[in-house]
């Protein structure tokens, strides 16, 4: 309401033409439909045309699979978009303010985003719906604070959403709790300093971004290996948005690291970038069961051997009397009991209904089950390598935690002490 109020007196000075957009969400029932009718009265006063919009965001939400938040969002953009365009509009003005930067700064940091998502919104970028029309935020060097205060000075209606105190929404957790918690134990300046934070955030994300398409652009570009990590990042993702592939940090390592090799988006498609950085999107297929295994020894007291890529190095070894022996992990290397393996072994790979117990569980589960539960990529799934006893149990699964069967106690007297590296 502080932002069509500002705009309508700035309009004749600047030749702007407006009109009005309202979206109503049909969240809050009566509520709702009282929003709706504030901003009718307001553009009537005001001499502006008013487009009013509506959906039912609940039943979006439950049909797309996702939040109720994302779905708003989703239907709000896209009516403020088509509305723009059927009124030849170039340009949305958004009423987002300082808090709510702040706010968003810290629901990115909590799910792990890099620093172009931590710079936060900007003053003006495409429409998420068409990209031929701005979104144009005009109050985010603004508080909330300071447009209340506006708002009451001038006059200015205005209805408070009855959702902004729900606590189960994990934005308003962030409002009511975690901020204030931080602002009085720990910087009372927390805002400044956050929203100071963004910006840097902002520049050096801009820069890379620029040396990104800088590189991409080049007929000649550095080799891919030679460039900043950083940089090799913001190139993968370039391209990946570019192809439509909506990119998250494991997407990107993944990719970044495997050269060659495809990695699993969904049941469809898979990504893969060749040795000069090139992504390319292609169909997912969906690899068979290896029948690959061999039969070892472990023989003596020190051995190493390679499978399919993987080498296995061990170690057998007395362990002092009388002590508890409780499970040791390292980088890639595991301890087992000696004597609970035995000295024949087999290495294969995943086979349709082997089951494991990972040290910890109370009971075996199927190794399929744990691989979705980790959510590990189905074409990963299939390389890994399994380790089994003379008489078929697996002790061992590449990537993860050591069979509870197979682990030191105190009754344990030699101890396996198991290493591998891919190759």
């Amino acid at each position: 309401m502080v932002l069509l109020h500002v705009l309508a007196r700035l309009a004749p000075g600047h030749g702007w033409r407006l009109a009005v957009a309202h979206f109503n969400h049909q969240l809050r029932g009566r509520s709702s439909d009282t929003d709706q009718r504030l901003v009718e009265r307001a553009a009537k006063k005001l001499g502006l045309p008013l487009i009013v919009g509506s959906a039912d965001v609940r039943a979006h939400a439950s049909a797309k699979g996702t939040s109720i938040e994302m779905a708003a969002r989703e239907l709000r953009h896209d009516f403020f978009a088509k509305t723009a365009l059927s009124r030849k509009i170039r340009v949305i003005a958004l009423a987002h303010h300082a808090d709510d930067q702040v706010e968003l700064f810290f629901l990115r940091l909590l799910r792990g985003a890099g620093i172009e998502g931590l710079a936060g919104m900007k003053w003006s970028n495409p429409s998420p719906a068409n990209s031929r029309i701005a979104l144009a935020r005009p109050l985010l060097g603004e508080s909330k604070s300071s447009l209340q205060v506006w708002a009451v000075l001038e006059k200015i209606p205005f209805r408070e959403d009855a959702t902004n105190a729900l606590l189960e929404i994990r934005r308003n957790r962030v409002r009511h709790e975690l901020l204030p918690l931080l602002a009085e134990k720990y910087q009372p300046a927390l805002v400044q300093v956050v929203l100071r934070q963004m910006e840097i955030f902002a520049a050096d994300a801009e820069f890379v971004n620029q040396a990104a398409v800088k590189w991409l652009s080049s007929k000649r570009p550095p080799k891919f290996d030679s460039l900043p990590v950083a940089l090799q990042r913001s190139c993968l993702q370039l391209q990946l948005a570019q192809k439509g592939v909506a990119a998250n940090f494991d997407l990107i390592e993944k990719v970044r690291a495997l050269e060659n090799r495809p990695v699993t988006i969904n049941r469809d498609k898979s990504v893969a970038r060749d040795a000069a950085g090139r992504v390319r999107v292609q169909a997912a297929k969906e690899p068979g069961f290896s029948a690959r295994q061999t039969r070892r020894r472990l023989a003596g007291r020190a051995g190493e051997f390679i499978f399919d890529n993987l080498r296995i190095s061990w170690e057998i070894g007395l362990l002092a009397a009388g002590t508890v022996r409780t499970p040791i992990k390292g980088v890639n290397s595991e301890h087992f009991d000696a004597d609970k393996v035995g000295q024949a072994i087999g290495l294969r790979h995943w086979q349709p209904g082997d089951r494991f117990q990972p040290i910890g569980m109370a009971a075996g589960v199927k190794l399929q089950d744990l691989f979705t539960n980790r959510k590990i990529p189905r074409a990963e799934r299939r390389r890994l390598i399994l380790a089994t006893t003379a008489g078929g149990e697996l002790f061992w699964v590449e990537g993860l935690r050591l069979a509870e069967r197979f682990k030191l106690d105190k009754n344990s007297v030699r101890g396996l002490k198991w290493c591998w590296e891919r190759l």
